[in-house]
């Protein structure tokens, strides 16, 4: 992000909150966005996040939650800028350890309890099984700009996922059916001095709820359907819907759980190698996580 810019977000969003110029300091910061904490004169802090498109919509999920009652950072002020949103945000503080398994099925359940928010995207079964085809239209488009041309196999895999979409898509609306948080991992769930807060609402939706459970454990190794059943299981027992246990689509609810989850992941992935980052060096690596993701499903969903 362009320095002036990024200084003109936090002018704007200092003087909507009526705060003074503070200190700052950078704790991460990529290129779609960044977050800083702020340290006032008068030893007061805040958070100053930072992000373009397709995340600039977070401000609005994060009131929409806080309405809803889930526990997440307040927001003090947002602004855009030139298609950049700058939050200011409630400081939670350090961490006092990180969260496990019990606490991501806890958070879990109080998500999905959480009342639906109509102004959220939808995922449901039509929607989910559109993916595998939506993928196949960004590859479309990255081969149309003489990009991605070794990535036959590819195309054959997510031909193979698109016959099978709609059976397998099958369940997509069981419970839990509802606000999906979508980038739900130990580090999405801050637990401090004052309790647990759920952060990183920038892509939030409404959709299968499986799909948060299935992304806690990450998507750097391969997927355990067995792990994740155990944390079904602990999901259930901490208040979460017994349905979450229900086969879905001919499978296993922790295979499909993971099975859609990744597929939701590539498609997602490809998006942004021809629209949001379009960044032809960027390929590599997204053409060996597309394929890693892809091999899984078609274990996962039994295409």
């Amino acid at each position: 992000m362009d320095a002036n810019l990024n200084a003109e977000l936090l002018d704007n969003l200092l003087t909507i909150a009526g705060r003074p110029g503070p200190t700052r300091e950078k704790v991460r910061v990529w290129s779609m966005s960044g977050v800083e904490r702020l340290t006032f004169p008068d030893g007061t802090t805040a958070i100053f996040k930072y992000a373009k498109k397709p995340f600039d919509n977070e401000d609005q999920a994060l009131r929409l939650a806080h309405t809803r009652g889930l526990p997440v950072p307040q927001v003090h002020a947002s602004a855009v800028v030139d298609g950049w949103l700058g939050m200011l945000l409630e400081d939670l503080g350090p961490a006092i350890r990180e969260a496990d398994d019990l606490d991501g099925a806890v958070a879990a359940v109080v998500l999905h309890r959480t009342p639906m928010a109509a102004a959220l995207p939808v995922l449901d079964q039509r929607r989910l099984r559109t993916l595998p085809s939506r993928a196949l239209d960004h590859l479309d488009q990255l081969r149309k700009a003489e990009r991605w041309q070794e990535a036959d196999d590819i195309e054959d895999a997510l031909d193979r996922i698109a016959r099978t979409a709609e059976a397998r898509s099958v369940g997509a609306t069981v419970a839990p059916f509802g606000w999906v948080q979508s980038e739900f991992h130990p580090t999405s769930l801050h637990i401090g001095h004052n309790g647990w807060h759920l952060l990183d609402f920038a892509r939030s939706f409404t959709g299968p709820g499986l799909l948060d459970l299935a992304s806690w454990h990450g998507t750097l190794d391969t997927p355990v359907p067995v792990r994740l059943r155990v944390f079904l299981e602990a999901y259930v027992t901490e208040g979460g819907t017994p349905d979450a246990l229900t086969e879905r689509g001919g499978l296993a609810p922790e295979k499909w759980a993971l099975g859609w989850h990744r597929m939701w992941a590539v498609e997602w992935f490809m998006e942004q190698a021809i629209r949001w980052i379009n960044d032809p060096a960027t390929d590599p690596a997204y053409i060996k996580t597309a394929r890693r993701h892809l091999t899984d499903v078609l274990q996962l969903l039994e295409v």
